[in-house]
């Protein structure tokens, strides 16, 4: 039975506006806490290092999915997907990989589950909707449940509380109940199609031990946070250093084109420097100053400013519970917000150079008019960039 608490939560989550997701978190907290902590001590074997990961159930295959459903297959797991997608889950059908109609079905011939999913409201629709990977009553298949989504820390900490209520179908000798991961990842499309990406994981330790395996089927860097909740709120953190730091690069990158100074010139000084970072050493902002970037394909793929704007909420959200004022950034969630009311939501967030700060290919041109007031004329540069 779909529990009403995640009901409630789902048509709450449906609006990610600061005030709706701030009182759906403290219900989620005032909820969470007795579950969570009556959970917290479910057996789990670390001395019987469990061999059923082979049979994978992968639901979510957009951007990012896709590769890392990709990458399982690969490596040899016996995967099997969902989507709403018809036509990206009949790519894995051509491929001879199973495709189910429901998240209910992938569950029934899956040891663990993944779920990649672009909101707290997916998820909770995913895990909890009809047909959803907990609606085939208190016995479930899959012993693991791994979410790699991002969203916000209390749903992650509810949600596992409500995964570890339920009982295995077979007793697998390891776990006395199902456990769930946060497990949300870092890198971008590029790493997820290359297996490079970065997993940050919140829950049992020992589970997370035993799953590595899989983990490093998808990635390379894998780094136990904590606690259930502790990696969604370590992709939050992160994802706020990164808004933020985008902006400042971009900022910069204009202000040197006003100033005459050519990308390439100032990307050189950038990375010689304190400056440098991922913003500017592997993920350049303006059009045409490095290759394979977002920015060298009119901003097209990549990490989109709706996403971005959405996480930025998760985090002040997230903030707001345990009393944090995030100055900077509500002024950062603002201009990524107001580039998704100008229509480039779809666009990678490094797009805020061109169309927040107006700043141009490093091939093209600019002028930048000064004003001698202590003489009779201007002095006019005109410099190609």
């Amino acid at each position: 039975m779909r529990p009403a608490s995640a009901v409630a939560a789902e048509t709450a989550m449906a609006s990610f506006g600061l005030r709706h997701h701030a009182i759906l978190s403290r219900c989620l907290r005032i909820l969470a806490r007795p579950l969570f902590q009556a959970s917290a001590g479910r057996g789990f074997s670390s001395t019987a290092v469990p061999i059923l990961l082979e049979r994978v159930g992968f639901i979510g295959l957009g951007n990012m999915g896709f590769h890392m459903a990709t990458n399982l297959i690969n490596a040899g797991y016996t995967v099997t997907v969902h989507d709403i997608d018809t036509g990206t889950m009949n790519k894995f059908l051509e491929r001879g990989v199973p495709a189910k109609e429901t998240p209910r079905e992938v569950a029934e011939s899956s040891d663990v589950i993944i779920t990649m999913l672009p909101s707290s409201s997916n998820v909770l629709d995913v895990y909890t909707g009809q047909n959803g990977l907990l609606s085939s009553g208190n016995h479930l298949s899959p012993w693991l449940f791994i979410d790699s989504s991002t969203i916000d820390p209390q749903t992650s900490r509810l949600l596992s509380a409500e995964v570890s209520k339920y009982h295995l179908k077979e007793n697998k000798g390891y776990a006395d109940n199902p456990i769930m991961l946060d497990a949300p990842v870092s890198g971008g499309v590029p790493a997820a199609e290359a297996g490079t990406l970065t997993f940050m994981i919140g829950g049992m330790e020992e589970a997370y031990l035993a799953a590595k395996p899989l983990f490093l089927s998808m990635g390379k860097n894998t780094i136990y946070c904590g606690g259930t909740g502790n990696g969604v709120a370590a992709k939050l953190c992160n994802n706020l250093a990164m808004a933020i730091s985008m902006l400042g690069v971009s900022e910069a990158f204009a202000l040197g084109q006003s100033l005459g100074i050519t990308a390439s010139t100032l990307t050189k000084v950038f990375n010689s420097s304190s400056a440098r970072c991922w913003s500017s050493d592997s993920y350049n902002p303006v059009p045409g100053a490095m290759a394979g970037v977002p920015s060298s394909r009119n901003y097209d793929g990549g990490f989109t400013s709706k996403l971005m704007a959405k996480d930025l909420t998760l985090a002040m959200a997230a903030a707001m519970e345990v009393g944090f004022k995030c100055t900077i950034t509500s002024e950062a969630y603002d201009i990524y917000k107001k580039m998704c009311d100008e229509g480039f939501g779809s666009k990678d967030f490094s797009c805020v150079f061109r169309h927040h700060y107006s700043g141009t290919s490093h091939r093209g041109s600019a002028m930048c008019q000064l004003d001698n007031h202590s003489s009779t004329s201007g002095l006019s540069i005109i410099y190609q960039a």
